[in-house]
C-alpha cells in the first residue's frame, strides 16, 4: 500500500510520515519510507528511497541558485531518473505492507512541477492524503477551501485523495471544526449567509461539493498523540480492497 502526504509547508508532512510509520511498525507491518523532497536536512525516519542521493536544493544554492530556483533546479535534474525512482518506489511496495512517500515542503513543486505529476502516474494505486492544519480556517470560506482543494489535488494528480486535518492536538474544540469540514450542508448554509464577494463564490463552490467529490470521510489526525492513526490504517486498507469504499 502506497501512501503519499502532500500538504503546504508547515502542514506536517514530514513529523506525520515518520509518526505514522512508526505506529504501523509498532503494530506489526513493515513499511518502507521514501523521500522526495530535496531541501528537507534532517528526517525521523529512515529513508529507502531518497532524492537527495542524487541532488540537493544546498547544493545547487552553493551553485548561485537562489532557495526557489534551487528547489526547481532540482526536480528539472531528477526527471531524467523519474523512471528509476518508479521502479525502485514500485519494488519497495512488492516487498513491505506499507510505503510512505514524503512529499516537498513546498507542495506547489511536487503539485505542478512534472516530476512529482509522472511519478504519480506511474505507481500503483497510491493514496494521497492531503494534510491542512487549523491555522488556515479562520471563517467558513477558508473550510470550503480546504475540501476544494483537496478535490483539485486528485484532479492534478489523479489519485484518490483523502483530505486530513492535522495538528489536531493543538485545538481546543474540534467539534468547532468538524461541523463545518464534516457536515456540507451546515457549511453551505452558513456560507449563504456572508454578502461578501468571497462568501458568494465559496457558497456556489461548496453547493457543488457533493456532486463533484468523491464520497470520503474526513480524517482527523495528529503526529504527536497518534490522534486518527487507526482511522487512517483502516481507510489505506479500504483503499486496496474491494470490499470497502471510503465513506
Amino acid at each position: 500500500m502506497i501512501l503519499v502526504f502532500v500538504g503546504t509547508a508547515g502542514s506536517g508532512k514530514t513529523t506525520m510520515s515518520g509518526a505514522f510509520g512508526r505506529y504501523l511498525e509498532e503494530n506489526s507491518h513493515s513499511v518502507g519510507y521514501v523521500n522526495l523532497d530535496t531541501g528537507v536536512k534532517n528526517l525521523p525516519y529512515p529513508p529507502d528511497v531518497d532524492v537527495r542521493e542524487d541532488i540537493t536544493a544546498w547544493e545547487l544554492m552553493e551553485e548561485g541558485y537562489g532557495p526557489n530556483g534551487a528547489i526547481v533546479e532540482s526536480y528539472d535534474r531528477l526527471l531524467a531518473k523519474l523512471g528509476d525512482y518508479a521502479s525502485r518506489i514500485a519494488r519497495l511496495n512488492e516487498e513491505r505492507d506499507y510505503v510512505i512517500i514524503d512529499t516537498p515542503g513546498q507542495m506547489e513543486t511536487f503539485l505542478f512541477h512534472e516530476f512529482g505529476v509522472r511519478l504519480m502516474e506511474n505507481l500503483p494505486e497510491p493514496l494521497t492524503v492531503y494534510l491542512f492544519g487549523p491555522e488556515i480556517l479562520r471563517k467558513p470560506a477558508d473550510f470550503c477551501f480546504a475540501r476544494f482543494f483537496s478535490l483539485m489535488i486528485d484532479l492534478r494528480l489523479g489519485t484518490t485523495t483523502v483530505p486530513a486535518l492535522s495538528k489536531v492536538d493543538t485545538v481546543e474544540s474540534i467539534e468547532d471544526y468538524r461541523k463545518f469540514l464534516d457536515d456540507i450542508e451546515y457549511l453551505t448554509a452558513r456560507l449563504k449567509l456572508d454578502p461578501s464577494t468571497q462568501g458568494l463564490l465559496a457558497y456556489r463552490m461548496c453547493s457543488t461539493l457533493p456532486e463533484l467529490a468523491s464520497p470520503t470521510r474526513l480524517l482527523y489526525l495528529s503526529a504527536k498523540t497518534g490522534e486518527g492513526f487507526d482511522e487512517l490504517e483502516t481507510l489505506a486498507y479500504e483503499h486496496y480492497c474491494t470490499c470497502g469504499d471510503l465513506t
